[in-house]
């Protein structure tokens, strides 16, 4: 099986668990898809990058999720969500070379 990429893991969760929270009308649904993404992420960023980038950029993962709840107020749900899944992607990436 192909091994998906630290950074789209990431950025489906912060998508994802938006899209079922809104879709599904259930917020614990939303908060559990993020939860198990960024489990997933949290440890293959240990893995690949090591302790402190994975305790950073699970750091940034939750931060990005809180980040996007004012940044809707000025652009729009979708667009941050989007926007703070890309910076988590990118982080990501940067942090584990691919």
């Amino acid at each position: 099986m192909a091994k998906i990429p630290t950074a789209v893991v990431a950025a489906a969760g912060l998508v994802g668990g938006y899209g079922v929270a809104r879709w599904s009308g259930r917020r614990e649904f939303g908060g559990g898809v993020l939860a198990v993404a960024g489990g997933v992420a949290a440890v293959q960023w240990q893995r690949q990058a090591g302790t402190a980038a994975a305790v950073g950029l699970t750091g940034l993962y939750v931060a990005a999720f809180g980040g996007s709840h004012p940044l809707a107020k000025r652009i729009g749900a979708w667009p941050a969500v989007f926007a703070v899944a890309g910076v988590v992607a990118a982080a990501s990436m940067v942090a584990t070379k691919r």
